[in-house]
């Protein structure tokens, strides 16, 4: 493997920052070294100043494009840290329905909309419908609008393919879960049409303007804002907090918090997790 010079991790990290916002610095080259191989040797670069080179000129743009995939593809499962998905099912979605069923008019389906924020391959996404479905049972008495967005073109092509390998379904799916809402192909396991209907995914730079997308009931933003400077921390959870209802709820990673950052947001407990609302 090339190694990267510490020169050249400067370079590529500025690089990286100004395509997606991710702040990478020298303690990762390991990092950069690492995802980057492949592409290295793709581009039949013979160091990683050659690499970042191409990747410049490129007129494509789409080098940059698969940097960024390999940059930010993260960690992820089904029912990942399962804390967070029992808050959601237990108490945030019972509390929001009953508030909800009190101002929508008799008749009308409840409206429900819910962001995963950098939703990776769409585990999380399909994980909160299949929570949607086992709580709420039919669908169709609710207006659902289940968002998921990702800096990655590949990880929105793949979230939105919904096919998971059998080494994917067996991290956090049980059998009898994996029967009910995925159908067997012959690359892997499909989820079912009636949990994908109800997922619409975006490629969305969490870095740029997304006011567009309108307001969520509940936004699941993980472990994203772990690779982002202070000032742009601060940044992201403002203009989240911009795209919460009045009486939302976000969910962070359980090793993130807020404090110092998003003052107008407070901090709130259930069991093992801990989430925000709007003071």
């Amino acid at each position: 493997m090339i190694k990267i010079q510490p020169e050249e991790v400067r370079t590529l990290s500025q690089y990286v920052y100004s395509l997606c916002g991710v702040h990478l610095d020298e303690t990762k080259a390991y990092l950069l070294e690492n995802r980057l191989a492949a592409l290295l040797q793709e581009s039949s670069c013979a160091s990683f100043s050659e690499f970042y080179l191409k990747a410049r000129s490129d007129p494509t743009r789409n080098l940059p494009r698969k940097i960024v995939d390999a940059v930010t593809t993260g960690e992820t499962s089904f029912f990942r840290d399962n804390a967070p998905f029992e808050l959601f099912q237990f108490k945030l979605l019972p509390e929001l329905i009953d508030r909800r069923k009190k101002t929508t008019p008799t008749g009308k389906p409840i409206p429900l909309r819910i962001w995963s924020a950098a939703c990776s391959s769409g585990q999380e996404v399909y994980t909160t419908a299949i929570i949607l479905q086992e709580t709420l049972g039919n669908l169709s008495n609710y207006n659902i609008h289940l968002l998921g967005t990702d800096i990655s073109d590949q990880a929105i092509a793949r979230a939105s393919y919904g096919v998971f390998s059998k080494m994917e379904m067996d991290r956090g799916l049980p059998p009898d879960k994996i029967q009910r809402y995925f159908t067997s192909m012959e690359k892997g396991w499909k989820i079912r049409d009636e949990l994908r209907g109800v997922a619409t995914f975006k490629k969305i730079n969490l870095m740029d303007d997304f006011s567009f997308l309108g307001n969520f009931d509940i936004i699941f933003c993980r472990n994203v804002a772990i690779y982002f400077t202070e000032a742009d921390k601060a940044l992201l959870f403002s203009k989240l907090g911009r795209a919460l209802t009045k009486d939302g709820a976000l969910i962070i990673g359980s090793t993130e918090a807020l404090t110092g950052l998003a003052p107008q947001f407070e901090s709130m407990r259930y069991l093992r997790s801990v989430y925000y609302r709007l003071k």
